[in-house]
């Protein structure tokens, strides 16, 4: 198996992507259900949006690397970009809810924590597989875990924590 080359990771690419689909919907059924709750708390709109973000690039990136016949580069170039843009995307709303007086500061650093640490490995995964060094699609593996984490900590305060 080459780290810089998709041949052989489909298994990999279609787990992730029936793994990724599979959270965003049980995601969006949290959502409607505590949407009362959800739309009455400063920042959790925004935080159930990042929830739902990080899946749809996971998915996206996944679904990407199953293409046939696509240069290692041009994924990489893909994966940086979606990823670049999703940590931004997710950036601006954390921003914003962080501008709010009444948003607590420690719900927006590990909202930043764990959404840009989720995104960085997938960055790093793009770069690696555009310079065809540094660990390649092995980096991606850690960066959908860390998605998946941050997803599913955010599903948890969702679903849980605003009930207390």
């Amino acid at each position: 198996m080459n780290a810089y080359a998709t041949q052989g990771w489909e298994n990999f690419f279609v787990a992730e992507a029936g793994a990724a689909a599979a959270l965003a919907g049980l995601l969006f059924v949290a959502i409607s259900i505590n949407l009362t709750r959800i739309v009455s708390f400063p920042g959790l709109p925004g935080r159930a949006g990042e929830a739902i973000l990080i899946l749809f690039f996971v998915l996206t990136i996944a679904s990407l690397g199953l293409v046939p016949g696509q240069s290692s580069a041009l994924f990489g170039a893909e994966i940086l970009g979606l990823s670049v843009f999703g940590s931004l995307c997710m950036l601006i709303l954390q921003i914003r809810d962080g501008r709010k007086p009444e948003q607590k500061r420690y719900w927006i650093v590990t909202r930043v924590a764990t959404s840009q640490l989720a995104t960085l490995p997938l960055i790093v995964a793009g770069i690696s597989l555009l310079s065809r060094a540094g660990g390649g699609l092995y980096w991606l593996v850690l960066g959908v875990i860390l998605s998946f984490a941050a997803a599913l900590l955010d599903a948890w305060v969702l679903m849980v924590e605003i009930l207390r």
